[in-house]
């Protein structure tokens, strides 16, 4: 009898290495032919459904539908025996105290034990390393001269970064000395900006002087990266400004946090409070009494009628919609166009182009 062959989750978007379980085909234990469809993956941009290579049996399904798989892990088993048991997942032998939705390496989980860390102040979504831990747990703060108020950097040059350059050069009151992306090589540059080096670099970045960053990891494929690079500004001493660019209106009455980015043309209405890191992206309107807890990402064209409450790094898509006076829960994910009628609750996933009525 054949090996059980291994199906992972491919690659649908190169920019998203996540995506989202919209429908799965079969379950765990079902029989498949191949060529069937095992499921099927959505990103910001597409769809993709996911085949069957061979027949078999369908052993370890890690696809749920509504939740988040990541390209390259093990989506599941096809298997001839319909008595063969999948191996093992060694996430499990981490301990008691490590939450079930956190990825961690066994030297991270040590030293976070050794520093006393509360594991459930670790993001998830991401796979935490030592360097993550040790910046979570602020050991490597740095000792750096006075944060000097006009001289910024921006981490990430993907395409929001291109957007805060452009940003803050329409601003025109920072000086903005260079760009820090883990992907670019030193000396490069992005529409003109120099890369000044990767993380590793920040904290010698900060000794030079170099007191504001912006964070430009805009999380589509996963908000806790967004969350995590703020931990990781704030650990090495940075200040996060608030940056609003000359074409967007914010009233007088309104709040904006620490890190908060309003980008062209977009509204920020009357009473409404707008929290830290959050991104009011183009076209976006907020309208009177809404709040926007930390790390929200309201992608171009949404629109949130008054009295929303969106909580922490919940992403909404572009032009999504919502009724007056709805809540909707942390970590949510709503795709483009969708329209929200009810409350929703936290960690939901709506499908592209769907009505949300509870």
């Amino acid at each position: 009898m054949a090996d059980p062959v291994v199906v992972e989750v491919p690659l649908v978007n190169p920019n998203e290495p996540d995506a989202l379980v919209v429908d799965v085909a079969f379950p765990e234990g079902g029989h498949v032919s191949a060529g069937d469809v095992l499921c099927s993956l959505e990103t910001s941009k597409s769809v993709e459904d996911v085949y069957a290579e061979v027949s078999g049996y369908v052993f370890g399904l890690a696809a749920k539908l509504g939740s988040s798989v990541t390209a390259g892990n093990v989506l599941c088993y096809l298997s001839e025996d319909p008595q063969w048991t999948p191996p093992a997942d060694d996430d499990g032998e981490q301990g008691d105290d490590v939450p079930g939705d956190l990825r961690i390496t066994e030297p991270a989980l040590a030293v976070a034990r050794e520093l006393g860390l509360d594991l459930s102040t670790l993001p998830v979504g991401v796979l935490i390393t030592e360097r993550h831990v040790r910046e979570a747990a602020d050991v490597d703060r740095v000792e750096a001269p006075p944060a000097d108020p006009s001289s910024v950097v921006v981490f990430g040059a993907g395409g929001h970064g291109k957007t805060l350059i452009e940003l803050i050069r329409e601003v025109g009151q920072l000086e903005l000395v260079g760009v820090v992306d883990d992907r670019l090589a030193r000396g490069s540059d992005v529409l003109g900006v120099r890369v000044l080096g990767n993380r590793d670099d920040l904290a010698s970045i900060r000794r030079d002087g170099i007191g504001l960053a912006a964070n430009a990891i805009g999380g589509i494929s996963n908000m806790a990266s967004r969350v995590e690079v703020s931990q990781a500004l704030a650990a090495r001493g940075f200040v996060l400004p608030a940056l609003v660019h000359p074409t967007a209106f914010v009233e007088a009455s309104a709040s904006i946090g620490e890190g908060a980015q309003i980008l062209a043309h977009s509204y920020v209405g009357s009473d409404a409070v707008v929290g830290k890191g959050v991104i009011v992206n183009t076209g976006a309107v907020v309208s009177h009494d809404c709040v926007l807890e930390d790390h929200v990402n309201l992608s171009p064209g949404c629109l949130l009628a008054g009295g929303i409450t969106v909580g922490e790094a919940t992403l909404l898509g572009m032009g999504v919609t919502t009724y007056l006076g709805i809540t909707i829960g942390a970590n949510v994910r709503a795709g483009n166009g969708v329209i929200i009628t009810a409350p929703v609750p936290e960690g939901r996933r709506i499908a592209t182009g769907s009505v949300w009525e509870g």
